[in-house]
Formats: C-alpha cells, structure tokens, sequence
C-alpha cells in the first residue's frame, strides 16, 4: 500500500514551464496588463470562441505549460518537428504526452499561434495552419477496425 502511495505521489512534482525565444518582439503581449486589465492574446495570435469546448491534440506529441502569456501552453510534435503550437486561455490543462485527438484543455476563448524553429534555434510567429487549427477543434473521426 505504501508503494501506490508513493507512485500516486510522484505525479504531483510540479511541470517547469517552457521557455522559448521568440524573435519578433511586441509592445504588448499575453499574460501583460494594461490599465489594470490583463492582456490575453497578441499580434500573431487567433482568437477563437470556444465557449468552455474541448481543445484536442492535433497530432501525437506533447503539451508543456508556457513560462510566459495568460494560460498558454506549447504543442510539439514529431510530425511536425520545426513547428510548435502556442495555445492561450486553455483552462484545466493536460500536459505531458497525448495521442492525436485527446483533450489538451478548455477554454472560452482560445488564442491560437504558429511558430517555426529558426536556424538560430529560437523561434518566428508564421502564418497559422487553418488544419492545425481545426483538428484542435474537432473530434478526431472513428477509426475502422480491420
């Protein structure tokens, strides 16, 4: 009984947050305050309403907490290695690694970025993928059984 105890407990070790270099530079980005109100999205970023809707894994990879923004997390994937996904305004997240589909998170309105690894190692907002996004946004379909 004590080995579960201490099984259970290892999953309470607090996840560090990613931090990443990000070649562009805003005035005034996530997680900022303004007049007292907090910032929650930023140039390169695209709001959807979500409506408390679940935000699901485009691909299988992993999802870390952002060291930086209003509730952001980062999505990564072999699939797509030069690439890293920047959700903000996901609530309850699941981070660690997901299969394609699973449930990252939630939110009312989620604030969706791009970006690509530069040769330098950090990192460029580019133009979002309207797929990635969608697949984040819809039930993966049913797979045959063959």
């Amino acid at each position: 009984m004590l080995l579960l105890g201490l099984a259970g407990c290892s999953r309470l070790t607090p996840m560090v947050p990613r931090q990443i270099v990000l070649k562009q530079a805003w005035e005034i980005e996530s997680g900022d305050r303004v007049a007292g109100q907090l910032v929650t999205g930023s140039l390169g970023d695209i709001s959807i309403r979500l409506q408390g809707a679940r935000l699901r894994a485009p691909f299988t990879g992993q999802v870390e907490l952002a060291a930086k923004g209003f509730n952001c997390i980062y999505f990564s994937s072999p699939e797509v290695p030069a690439y890293l996904f920047r959700y903000c305004g996901v609530s309850h997240p699941q981070v660690g690694p997901v299969e394609a589909g699973a449930v990252m998170g939630r939110g009312r309105y989620i604030h969706f970025a791009t970006l690509r690894r530069q040769p330098d190692g950090s990192w460029a907002m580019v133009e979002p993928s309207d797929r990635v996004l969608e697949r984040s946004l819809n039930r993966p379909p049913p797979r045959l059984p063959f």
